[in-house]
């Protein structure tokens, strides 16, 4: 998990300085179209790595593989005055983005410009090399834009999910969902650090790694 070798940690600083800074735009734009300003006050209309990157989050991902970028602040009152689905169209806009970037990036293995197995060599041997090769930058691209969609569709707050799913949920199971928000962080932590994230995340993850780049 924590793999420290230069060309590792290189390819995943260019996934953090394009994948977070598009996922946080693209919540940023989608509020900006349905009426509310507030992420255009707050400077977040912008693909500026600096206005999205969260230290903390941003560390993570270089040695963990996982993080985070600072939320993109949202008035949902003005959101619901323009569209009862505009909240949820905001909350999808993210994952969605890192869905589309995976696509994006799986197109040269696909077109035969770049091989899978020349990636998995790259990253076999990465501990030897300083740089890392375009299959290992696209391969982690691919990889981590599917890792952060799913993660953030799983229906728990903070996560983007749980706006999603309250939009689509029958009103029982939103309530639920309404009563569980307190203890959403709680919750997430015990996820990860027992091991059910990854059971959680796991088979669809790779299921889409075979997909898009076989």
């Amino acid at each position: 998990m924590f793999n420290l070798d230069p060309s590792s940690l290189f390819a995943r600083l260019i996934v953090l300085l394009i994948a977070f800074p598009v996922h946080e735009l693209a919540h940023a734009w989608t509020a900006d179209y349905f009426g509310d300003d507030t992420p255009r006050m707050n400077g977040r209309l912008t693909l500026n790595p600096l206005a999205h990157l969260d230290p903390i989050g941003s560390l993570l991902l270089l040695v963990a593989w996982f993080g985070w970028a600072k939320p993109v602040p949202i008035n949902p009152y003005a959101l619901q005055r323009k569209s009862p689905s505009a909240m949820m169209w905001v909350s999808l806009a993210g994952p969605a983005s890192n869905f589309l970037m995976a696509i994006l990036a799986a197109i040269p293995f696909r077109l035969g410009l770049v091989s899978i197995n020349d990636a998995r060599l790259a990253m076999i041997n990465a501990s030897s090399n300083f740089f890392p090769t375009l299959p290992q930058i696209l391969y982690l691209f691919i990889y981590i834009n599917l890792l952060l969609m799913l993660f953030n569709l799983i229906p728990i707050m903070p996560l983007d999910g749980e706006k999603i799913a309250s939009y689509f949920f029958p009103p029982s199971w939103s309530r639920f969902l309404e009563t569980i928000q307190p203890y959403g962080p709680m919750i997430l932590m015990a996820i990860v650090f027992l091991g059910i994230l990854g059971k959680i995340i796991n088979p669809p993850l790779f299921l889409l790694m075979n997909l898009l780049v076989g």
